[in-house]
């Protein structure tokens, strides 16, 4: 009976071995629980990341060029666009008033040297400082154009300026809108104290960390 006995165990010894083989060898994928379909549909959703529309920048600034602040009513900043219309019209309204002023001068100017005295410069009604004299001389008159014609190629310098910082801005702001911030990029900047263990003296100093 005995020796039987043995000999079954020594048969079944080679299959529950493999069992046991089997069981240590099991993945842990056939081990999940029931409820771990909602577990993997949360670490899914928070790997989910954000769609980037890589022409995005280049559609604002081509808004932008197009018309002043359309550039950034596409980005959504709103607040603005009153910004950009009016730093470019002060402008535009600064280069109108100076080439007008030139343009009188300068007509004033050509109308002296021709002979004529008859110019809205010259006292032509007698109302002037000096009555029958022109109220300005002929060098006043080319200094005044050399002036504003000076002062109108500066404003339109700036407005060409102001119109190309649209156009950036707009491009720029579209490019940071699709920034990645997530949460697991941080920048951490703290003191830390150290103590050599050569001389027993602590060391300070700061300690900037980046993760990503």
């Amino acid at each position: 009976m005995s020796k039987n006995l043995v000999f079954l165990c020594l048969l079944l010894f080679p299959v529950l071995f493999s069992l046991a083989q089997e069981g240590q060898n099991e993945s842990p994928k056939d081990s999940v629980p029931k409820n771990s379909k909602k577990q993997k549909i949360i670490v899914a959703d928070k790997v989910e990341k954000k769609r980037i529309n890589p022409l995005a920048p280049s559609r604002a600034a081509f808004y932008s060029a197009v018309l002043p602040g359309l550039g950034q009513a596409y980005n959504k900043r709103y607040w603005k666009i009153p910004i950009v219309i009016g730093a470019i019209g002060v402008g535009i309204y600064a280069y109108k008033y100076n080439d007008d002023l030139y343009d009188r001068f300068r007509t004033a100017f050509k109308r002296r040297k021709a002979g004529f005295t008859d110019d809205e410069f010259y006292d032509v009604n007698g109302s002037g400082i000096v009555p029958g004299s022109p109220d300005l001389s002929d060098s006043a008159l080319q200094d005044g154009q050399e002036r504003y014609q000076r002062d109108r190629d500066l404003a339109l310098f700036i407005t060409l300026a102001l119109y190309a910082l649209n156009i950036i801005d707009a491009n720029v702001d579209a490019h940071l809108k699709q920034f990645n911030v997530d949460e697991n990029l941080s920048l951490d900047i703290k003191p830390y104290l150290e103590y050599n263990p050569i001389i027993g003296d602590p060391n300070y100093g700061v300690a900037l960390t980046i993760k990503f």
